[in-house]
């Protein structure tokens, strides 16, 4: 991958990207194109069934058995906050590889998409910071924004929305809570 893009605002403040030009796989998800750095991901398969596990975040829909290796599988879209997704012909994992920032190990994890579109080169010119609002999104998720055909291609921070800190205390967080149960006031 190659250089970071920086773009100038109107204050005449430098604002950054964080996202690098390279090759980047291109993926549909609620009516809006994604993309993430080619070099996380590890494989892309169809969509299959999934061993729910109890009490974890309502993003985290299961676990598959990828030979032999269990893997938790995100719904991208209810990690965005936007419902769950509406499970198609056209509807794939994509199994990412990401690093567990407090002990530096890998983690693989698989996200469903609506579909897979393909694989592209998107050049530092083409990129644009994230906008700081407006966008439907965590900020933070988002890594920067490519032009492509006319629109923008919102390419995602792997980093930030697979987590696996960040996930592990959202599941924490949500087992603690207290279950009312019955109880009218």
């Amino acid at each position: 991958m190659g250089a970071i893009a920086t773009t100038q605002h109107e204050s005449g403040k430098a604002i950054t990207s964080s996202a690098v030009a390279g090759q980047y796989l291109t993926f549909g998800l609620g009516g809006e194109i994604y993309a993430l750095g080619i070099l996380n991901i590890k494989e892309i398969i169809d969509y299959d069934r999934l061993t729910e596990v109890p009490m974890m975040p309502a993003f985290v829909c299961g676990v598959i058995n990828l030979r032999g290796r269990v893997v938790p599988i995100i719904d991208l879209h209810a990690r965005f906050g936007k419902g769950k997704t509406g499970i198609l012909k056209r509807t794939a994992i994509v199994i990412v590889e990401t690093v567990n920032q407090e002990d530096e190990s890998a983690q693989d994890i698989g996200i469903i998409v609506d579909a897979v579109n393909e694989v592209v080169e998107i050049n530092r010119e083409d990129i644009e910071p994230p906008p700081n609002f407006g966008i439907g999104i965590r900020p933070d998720f988002i890594s920067g924004m490519a032009k492509r055909n006319g629109g923008f291609v919102i390419l995602l921070s792997v980093d930030k929305v697979l987590s696996v800190a960040e996930m592990a205390a959202l599941s924490k967080a949500e087992v603690e809570q207290p279950q009312r149960i019955g109880f009218v006031e």
